[in-house]
C-alpha cells in the first residue's frame, strides 16, 4: 500500500523545448496562451496564464503548462473525493490487454423518402456520395435536414448561443474542430463563425509548437485541461473543467473524429486538403452537428465508451441462440454484420467467417452504429440504406448498412444487416423479410419486450450499490466483441447530477488503474457519500461501488460473491459464442476487392465537388 503524491508526478511531466531564443518564443507562446485564456477561462485563471512567461520560475507564476506527454493521474480527482490506498502492480502491463486509445465515432445525416410503391431512396451520409451516385447536385443542403427533422430547441439554442457570455465559458466541456489552415469545422456550443478567431488562437498555439519540431498535447490551468489531437489535416480541441485525466478527453477526442470519418472516409479527407488546404468541410458535413452532439452526449452519460466495451442486454440463453441462428441463416452474397439490437443495447451479431479471419469489429464501431439508429427518428418510418464508414475495421471505405426496426410503432428493435455490395439493397432486404417471418413464429418480439437491465439488488451483495464487470478471458478472446455488464443506477443514483458525479467518480478510478506513468492493480477509494473499489486481473476488470462505511477487508468479501453471482449469470448477460456464417460472393465482389472499388469511387466523387 502507498499513498498517492500528485505534486511528484506534476513534477515530472515533460515540458516543450524551448525554440532558439533569438526569436523570443517564451514571449510568443504566452501571447497565444493569454489570448486562449482570455476567451475560455474565467477571470481568475486568465490573470494566473498571463502572469509569466519565464517557464523556469515557480509554477504558480508559470503560464498555464503545456506538457509533451499524458500526466495520468496529475489530474485532480474530483472535489468529492476523499481518501485511498492502492496497490501498485509491477506486472500489470504485462497482465492487462493493451488497449488502444483510439475509440471509435459515430455517423451521419439521413435523407429518408418511401414512395407509393413501397421502393425506398438509397441515402447518403455525404453530399458528395449523392453526387457520385448521380442523385444529388452540388450545393444542395444537408440530407438530415432534407428528411424533414426538426432541430430541437437545446440544439437550436447551442448553435445560438452568445459565445461571449459566461454562461458559454461555464459548459462542463467544450470540443473544437478545425483544419490545418485554421478553417473550423465544428463547435459544441456557439457557432463556428462566432468562434472563428479563437480556432485561429488554437492554430497558432499548434503551429507554434510544431515549429520547435515538437507536438503540443495539452494545457493545464487551475480550473481547466486543454486537449489537442491532430489526426491528418484535422485538429481537434477539448477544454474541459471535468478533471477527467489527459487521456480519457483524448479518447473523447478521437471519438470525434471517427465520427467525421465515419460520414466522409479518411482517405477522401486527406485527398481533398491535398488538393485544397483551405477547404471549408462544413460543405459536406452540414446537418451532422445534431449526430456529434448526440456523440458527445452519449459520451458523458454512457460507460460503454469509458471501458470501451458493447453493453448486451441481459436476455436468455435459448433465446439469444434462437435469434442468432434466425439471422444464421437469413443470408446473402457480400453480407458481412447481421445485427439486432433492443433499447440500444446489443441482442446478438453474427459475422461473416472470411471477414472476421482479417479483423473483429470493434466496440467503437458498434457505438457508431448505435449513435446513427439513436441520432434521429427518421429511421423509424421504414428501411434505410445507407453507407458506412467503420473507421476502426477499414477507415478508407464503406459499408453499406440497411437498417430497419422490426416492432413499429414502438420502434424499440433494429436490424441492421451490412454488406460490401452497394447494390444489394433488395437482397438484403429480402434478409430481413426472412428474419421477420422467423421472429415471428417464434414470437421472439414479445419476448424481447419482457427483457430488461436487472437491479444490483439481484445480486444479493449487501451494501453494494452498483458496479461494472468487463470480462477478458472469454471464448475466442482475440475475435470477440468485448462486452461489459452492469445494472441500472438506482437510489442514490437516480438523478441526472447523481449519475454523473458517480460516473466521473468511476472515470477517476479508471484513469488512476490506466495511467501510462503508474499503472494500478487495485485502487480502494473512500469518498465523501460512497466507498469504491476498482481491480483489474488477467481475466477481468472491475469497479464497484459501495455504501459510505464499507471497510476494503468487507469490500474485497463482496467482490468475490460479485464474481461468483456473475459467472453463474455469464450466459445471459453476455454473448460468449458469437455465431458464424459463410456467403458465396459473386464472382470479383469479394470482401477486399469490393472494399478497395469502393474506396476508388468513394474517392472520386469527392474530388469531383472541388
Amino acid at each position: 500500500m502507498e499513498e498517492d503524491h500528485h505534486q511528484d508526478r506534476e513534477a515530472q511531466a515533460v515540458k516543450i523545448s524551448d525554440p532558439p531564443a533569438e526569436s523570443n518564443p517564451p514571449d510568443a507562446l504566452a501571447t497565444s496562451l493569454c489570448l486562449l485564456g482570455n476567451h475560455m477561462f474565467p477571470d481568475p485563471v486568465v490573470t494566473n496564464a498571463c502572469s509569466s512567461t519565464n517557464r523556469s520560475e515557480p509554477a504558480s507564476l508559470q503560464p498555464p503548462d503545456v506538457t509533451a506527454e499524458d500526466p495520468g493521474p496529475n489530474a485532480a480527482p474530483p472535489s468529492n473525493l476523499g481518501t485511498e490506498s492502492e496497490t501498485q502492480d509491477s506486472d500489470c502491463q504485462n497482465n492487462l490487454p493493451a488497449r488502444s486509445a483510439d475509440r471509435g465515432t459515430e455517423d451521419a445525416g439521413i435523407d429518408n423518402d418511401q414512395s407509393d410503391s413501397g421502393e425506398f431512396v438509397v441515402t447518403m451520409l455525404a453530399k458528395a456520395k449523392l453526387e457520385e451516385q448521380g442523385i444529388g447536385v452540388k450545393g444542395r443542403s444537408s440530407p438530415l435536414l432534407e428528411a424533414g427533422i426538426q432541430e430541437s430547441p437545446s440544439f437550436t439554442s447551442h448553435r445560438d448561443e452568445d459565445v461571449t457570455a459566461d454562461s458559454w465559458r461555464r459548459h462542463r466541456k467544450h470540443v473544437f474542430v478545425l483544419s490545418e489552415a485554421g478553417k473550423p469545422i465544428y463547435s459544441r456550443y456557439g457557432s463556428e463563425e462566432a468562434l472563428s478567431s479563437t480556432m485561429g488562437v488554437m492554430m497558432a498555439l499548434v503551429s507554434f509548437v510544431q515549429s520547435g519540431d515538437n507536438i503540443i498535447r495539452s494545457v493545464y490551468s487551475e480550473e481547466h485541461t486543454v486537449v489537442f489531437l491532430q489526426k491528418g489535416p484535422l485538429v481537434l480541441v477539448c477544454v474541459s473543467s471535468s478533471r477527467q485525466s489527459e487521456q480519457q478527453l483524448r479518447g473523447e477526442l478521437l471519438y470525434v473524429y471517427y465520427q467525421i470519418i465515419s460520414m466522409l472516409t479518411q482517405a477522401s479527407i486527406s485527398r481533398i486538403f491535398e488538393h485544397k488546404k483551405n477547404y471549408d468541410l462544413r460543405r459536406l458535413l452540414a446537418g451532422s452537428e445534431k449526430i456529434l452532439d448526440g456523440l458527445l452526449n452519449l459520451v458523458d452519460s454512457d460507460p460503454s465508451f469509458l471501458l470501451a466495451a458493447v453493453h448486451c442486454l441481459p436476455l436468455a440463453s435459448s433465446l439469444r441462440d434462437s435469434l442468432s441462428q434466425i439471422l444464421q441463416k437469413a443470408i446473402t452474397p457480400n453480407l458481412v454484420f447481421s445485427i439486432l439490437i433492443a433499447k440500444n443495447q446489443l441482442l446478438t451479431i453474427v459475422q461473416e467467417k472470411t471477414v472476421i479471419e482479417d479483423a473483429r469489429l470493434a466496440p467503437a464501431d458498434v457505438h457508431l452504429l448505435l449513435n446513427l439508429i439513436g441520432a434521429s427518428s427518421a429511421f423509424q418510418a421504414g428501411e434505410i440504406w445507407t453507407p458506412i464508414c467503420l473507421p476502426l475495421f477499414n477507415p478508407d471505405c464503406y459499408f453499406y448498412a440497411y437498417i430497419s426496426y422490426l416492432d413499429p410503432p414502438e420502434c424499440t428493435v433494429c436490424l441492421l444487416l451490412l454488406s460490401t455490395d452497394k447494390e444489394a439493397f433488395y437482397a438484403v432486404a429480402e434478409c430481413k423479410r426472412k428474419i421477420e417471418e422467423a421472429m415471428s413464429a417464434q414470437n421472439s418480439l414479445s419476448l424481447i419486450a419482457k427483457a430488461q437491465s436487472y437491479s444490483v439488488s439481484q445480486v444479493g451483495v449487501s451494501d453494494l450499490r452498483h458496479f461494472m464487470y468487463k470480462p477478458f478471458d472469454v471464448p475466442d478472446n482475440h475475435r470477440q466483441l468485448t462486452q461489459f455488464t452492469s445494472p441500472e443506477m438506482e437510489a442514490p443514483y437516480s438523478s441526472d447530477e447523481e449519475k454523473m458525479r458517480l460516473l466521473d467518480l468511476y472515470r477517476y478510478m479508471h484513469s488512476r488503474i490506466h495511467s501510462t506513468s503508474r499503472p494500478l492493480k487495485l485502487i480502494y477509494h473512500v469518498a465523501e457519500r460512497e466507498t469504491l473499489l476498482a481491480w483489474v486481473t488477467s481475466k477481468f476488470e472491475l469497479y464497484t461501488c459501495f455504501s459510505p462505511l464499507v471497510t476494503k477487508t468487507c469490500a474485497i468479501t463482496a467482490i468475490t460473491k460479485l464474481l461468483r453471482w456473475i459467472k453463474k449469470e455469464e450466459d445471459r448477460l453476455f454473448i460468449r459464442y458469437p455465431p458464424k456464417y459463410s456467403t458465396t460472393p459473386n464472382p470479383s465482389k469479394s470482401s477486399r476487392s469490393s472494399r478497395s472499388d469502393q474506396q476508388d469511387t468513394t474517392d472520386n466523387g469527392f474530388l469531383s465537388i472541388l
